[in-house]
């Protein structure tokens, strides 16, 4: 009698020493064959020990548990006859990595970038257009990241998310800090020019935010309403001595040569619609967010904690 055992691809890649990615690989390429049950991938024992007998007598081989991770498909069954293309929507470095990463280990997806602010980017999302959003956006009241937007933006509709990683953010001051800024009220010192962030991104959500429970007008502070694309642009200005003070993320800060004064460490999530189409891109997204080469990478750049990345936040039911 056939063994009805039948394993993962978790388990799979546990007993073969080899990356959840490959295993996909093997799959896609006809040398395990699958089925699926519900949200999983399923390989049958007999099926899998039938592989490694070939394996063992010279045919294909396990690809070494050291080799990089290799090629996904939505449906590891049948390879699509053109990729997907899903769109990657936020402004921070690690998504273009994030989106190389995705094509350079899928052949289902063609990863597109837009530079959109995450508040801007939720809204593309909630419209349908955009499939894989990242937020940082700071609600005074609970004290709390993200959540509270991503509730109330995507009531009724099924969603994860997922942490991406922590970073610094803070005031850019020329160096030395002359005009001692250390508060939010300090913005509003005579003579003090600021420049702010774009309406809809974190950050912009961020300054408003705090100057709300600071009960600090807009109107009282001189520059509030120049604003600048991008944290590289705000501490430009500042470095160039147009504006005194600025808010945006510690690594621009070491890149522009500015002074940065913290003000909060925030988190960084990745939100994706929970949709039977998305259930490929959702597991590839945490495989590569979990992998040991692309951790490295993103710790390369600076300025990151990655000690949560991967973790499920929320999930909808």
């Amino acid at each position: 009698m056939k063994d009805t055992t039948s394993y993962t691809t978790e388990e799979i890649a546990h007993i073969l020493k080899v990356s959840k990615l490959t295993v996909y690989d093997l799959i896609k390429k006809g040398h395990l064959p699958s089925y699926r049950v519900g949200r999983q991938i399923r390989v049958d024992a007999h099926d899998l020990e039938a592989y490694k007998t070939q394996a063992k007598s010279g045919g294909t081989v396990a690809p070494s548990a050291a080799q990089p991770m290799t090629a996904h498909v939505e449906n590891p069954t049948l390879a699509p006859t053109s990729p997907r293309q899903i769109i990657i929507s936020g402004q921070d470095i690690s998504l273009d990595l994030l989106a190389n990463y995705i094509e350079k280990h899928s052949t289902a997806y063609r990863p597109l970038r837009s530079y959109t602010g995450s508040l801007n980017s939720l809204v593309a999302m909630y419209q349908g257009e955009a499939d894989v959003v990242s937020t940082h956006l700071y609600d005074g009241d609970t004290n709390a990241y993200n959540l509270p937007y991503i509730r109330r933006m995507l009531v009724s509709h099924p969603y994860i998310v997922l942490h991406f990683l922590t970073r610094w953010e803070g005031f850019y001051v020329a160096k030395g800090n002359p005009y001692n800024i250390q508060t939010w009220a300090d913005l509003t010192k005579p003579g003090i020019r600021m420049v702010n962030r774009e309406k809809g991104s974190g950050v912009r959500v961020l300054i408003d935010e705090n100057l709300r429970l600071a009960g600090i007008a807009s109107r009282d502070i001189k520059g509030y309403a120049i604003e600048e694309s991008s944290h590289i642009g705000v501490a430009s200005k500042v470095v160039s001595g147009q504006a005194d003070v600025g808010v945006g993320i510690e690594k621009t800060a070491r890149l522009v040569d500015v002074d940065f004064i913290p003000i909060i460490q925030e988190q960084y999530d990745i939100v994706v619609m929970k949709t039977p189409r998305n259930e490929a891109i959702i597991q590839l997204l945490q495989d590569i967010l979990q992998s040991e080469a692309f951790q490295k990478e993103v710790e390369a750049i600076g300025g990151y904690d990655l000690s949560q990345i991967g973790q499920v936040m929320y999930e909808t039911f």
